[in-house]
């Protein structure tokens, strides 16, 4: 918006009717008060007002003759708008133009609206119109029309907090910035927001803007509260977790804020999981994000992340909040990923124990039919792949150099995809092995090649996972190296999807063929909307 207005006033190609649109206080009406500037500065018309001469300073003191502000919320007749624009018609007393700023313009009438067209559609040259609103909806489509319209975003927290600092640092205030990170989320991008909480803070505090006691100002719930539920749920600790519920149900936190603010961490997590240089580390709770980031695998922390907002959706439908809040941890304990066969409930004293659950498996299944029509499910198809020429990024990790000692041979018949069914991995463990092609084993040495496109997995902290789980799994530590490669590679996920694909282009083939499906389309102009694989068996 400053870069349009700036080259407009630059090369003097002025519209006569402006409309800004943005939420509440992020600058429309002083964006339209320094574009009235840049208008009627003495210099003349430029996007740099020097704000020396006489007419940027009666701006600035709200006694510039030819600035008229009106407020539409309380003018909204038809008769305030027409005594507007009949002294519209009369030329400026003492600036270049006779500006009109009309705020929340959508709360005119629709009468009002129809009168000023005409002016709109033509005004005089020496009136120029600034609108501004919160609600662009509500405005007639006829003068939307016949203004330029600009939407003023709202403001980033990194912003607020910034510029909160330097109206303190003006005032000689004492702060921590931690205050003003948490004024700056509370005021959802909105400035006067935050100038009005920040007012709050400093008489709230005593003359001083402290962390705990804008904590407590604005009902911001105790990271360490928290911090102490997601440690609960790493730790797989069902009393743990209830006990911290119940001391937050006993300080009557308001669980809605509760699940907000355990969502926001889980985002950090995934953040740090996924990034590691998207978080400050100058954020109070760094060390405790990067702590939990190691603790739980990136697989756990979205469905935690996912819990969390179903969790705040059905808060009101629950018998009450702690019941919904409570409900909500159990079940992120309950879902929990698990690898092996491990049961997530302990049973009862007495009650009866579970089958054993079944091998894995290792083969394509066995045939079986498909829908009613005995669709027959064909073996998972042997994929050949051309040999890829291997390419080194730059991002990737230099190879461990291995020792050379004699090769010992482990048991393991080559195949990579029946491997990873048997091992216990976490989610980046996982990852990396169904996105990499088993390119050579050698004893305890195995080498893996990962197309270029996922080059991100083959990160030392992925490898070191995928290595730990390979020496569990053997008995024995083994090595892991990675390269990447340019193109595609026969990988598991890609094995799974050209088999999934050939099982469905043969089962869509087959209902075609069936005589019953024939006659039906034959008969009644019948067709098939969707062929959907059966639910695999528990």
């Amino acid at each position: 918006m400053v870069q349009a207005l700036s080259n407009a006033l630059t090369q003097n190609r002025l519209h006569h009717a402006y409309l800004f649109t943005g939420t509440r206080g992020v600058g429309k009406t002083t964006v339209a008060r320094i574009l009235a500037k840049c208008l009627n500065c003495e210099t003349g018309i430029t996007p740099t007002p020097c704000g020396v001469c006489s007419a940027c300073t009666q701006i600035d003191a709200g006694r510039f003759v030819d600035l008229i502000e009106l407020d539409a919320a309380s003018n909204t007749g038809i008769d305030n708008m027409r005594e507007v624009l009949d002294n519209a018609q009369y030329l400026p007393t003492a600036g270049r133009f006779k500006v009109y700023i009309i705020d929340e313009v959508h709360m005119l009438s629709k009468a009002a609206f129809n009168s000023m067209l005409k002016t709109l559609e033509e005004p005089p040259e020496h009136v120029k119109f600034i609108l501004a609103t919160t609600d662009p909806q509500k405005i007639p489509v006829t003068v939307l029309s016949r203004c330029l319209q600009f939407n003023l975003k709202q403001m980033t927290p990194d912003m607020v907090s910034s510029h909160l600092g330097e109206v303190l640092a003006a005032e000689q205030v004492a702060f921590e910035p931690a205050a003003l990170r948490f004024i700056a989320r509370a005021a959802s991008g909105s400035m006067r927001d935050a100038l009005s909480l920040l007012d709050q803070a400093i008489a709230y505090g005593g003359g001083q803007v402290n962390e705990d006691t804008v904590r407590s100002m604005l009902g911001a719930i105790d990271q360490r509260y928290l911090f102490s539920l997601l440690q609960a749920l790493a730790a797989g600790d069902g009393a743990a977790l209830l006990q911290e519920a119940e001391q937050m149900a006993a300080r009557s936190i308001a669980f809605d804020a509760a699940l907000q603010a355990l969502a926001t961490l889980l985002h950090l997590i995934a953040l740090v999981q996924t990034v590691p240089a998207a978080l400050s580390d100058d954020l109070p709770e760094y060390t405790a994000v990067l702590a939990l980031a190691d603790q739980l695998d990136a697989e756990t922390v979205q469905l935690y992340y996912q819990i969390a907002i179903l969790g705040r959706r059905d808060l009101a439908l629950a018998p009450d909040e702690f019941a919904g809040f409570s409900m909500t941890l159990l079940r992120m304990l309950a879902f929990k990923p698990v690898s092996g066969t491990a049961t997530l409930v302990a049973p009862r004293p007495g009650a009866p124990t579970a089958s054993p659950p079944k091998p894995a498996v290792q083969a394509a299944p066995a045939s079986r039919p498909v829908a009613a029509l005995q669709v027959q499910e064909p073996a998972a198809p042997v994929l050949t792949v051309a040999p890829i020429k291997p390419v080194v990024a730059e991002t990737l990790p230099e190879p461990v150099a291995l020792p050379d000692v004699p090769a010992t041979p482990i048991v393991f018949d080559g195949d990579w995809a029946a491997l990873l069914a048997q091992l216990k991995l976490g989610g980046q463990a996982r990852m990396l092995a169904v996105h990499s092609e088993l390119e050579s084993v050698d004893g305890d040495r195995l080498r893996l090649r990962v197309p270029a496109e996922h080059k991100h997995l083959a990160e030392k902290s992925y490898q070191d996972k995928l290595r730990e789980a390979l020496g569990t799994h053997f008995g024995r530590a083994m090595q892991l190296s990675v390269s990447l490669v340019d193109g595609a590679a026969n990988t598991p996920v890609r094995q799974q999807n050209e088999a999934r694909a050939a099982r469905q282009l043969e089962a869509e083939t087959a209902i075609a063929n069936d005589p019953f499906v024939q006659d039906l389309v034959q008969q009644f102009d019948a067709r098939v909307v969707e062929v959907k694989p059966i639910a695999k068996e528990q």
